[in-house]
């Protein structure tokens, strides 16, 4: 039995120690906000926090966790209660067909958490390894050095209005 705290909760998993961590918690746990991409961690739709940072979930072994704290993209917000992430990401109109954006949002979290007022090469930097198809990295860029201007203090909150496409 492994025992980890997954949002929060004190949990045990029975599956095989060598079990990605992602699959434990999709099948497991029924938490299925966090993506399988590539299964080598090189895209970032598996992200998720372990012990505050941001880890590619694919191939971390849930052995790995044991006594350890998980936060999935479920753990980060809630619809009555967005993340000011999720509320930006909203707000900015980045997901499009949306398979990235749980682990865009949960790596930006971690950058912020670390580094609350991040300059542009710092979010480029930090989000380099997360692969968006649609192409919306200066949406997500956009979203986070909103969150990060608005969590500064006597920072005035404002809706960002979303993008309006031009249709040609």
């Amino acid at each position: 039995m492994i025992e980890f705290t997954l949002n929060g909760k004190l949990v045990q998993s029975h599956d095989e120690p060598d079990t990605p961590l992602l699959w434990v918690v999709r099948d497991s746990f029924k938490l299925k906000g966090s993506k399988f991409g590539c299964g080598m961690a090189q895209c970032g739709a598996c992200t998720m926090h372990i012990d505050g940072r941001a880890q590619r979930s694919c191939v971390m072994p849930v052995a790995a966790v044991v006594g350890k704290s998980i936060t999935t993209i479920e753990g980060l917000g809630t619809p009555d209660n967005l993340h000011p992430l999720q509320q930006a990401w909203a707000e900015q109109g980045v997901p499009q067909c949306g398979y990235c954006q749980s682990g865009q949002i949960m790596s930006a979290a971690a950058l912020l958490n670390e580094n609350p007022n991040p300059s542009e090469a710092q979010v480029e930097a930090a989000m380099a390894g997360n692969i968006c198809r649609c192409g919306c990295y200066p949406r997500i860029k956009t979203a986070i050095l909103t969150v990060a201007e608005q969590s500064q203090p006597g920072a005035v909150q404002v809706a960002i209005p979303m993008p309006v496409s031009e249709e040609v």
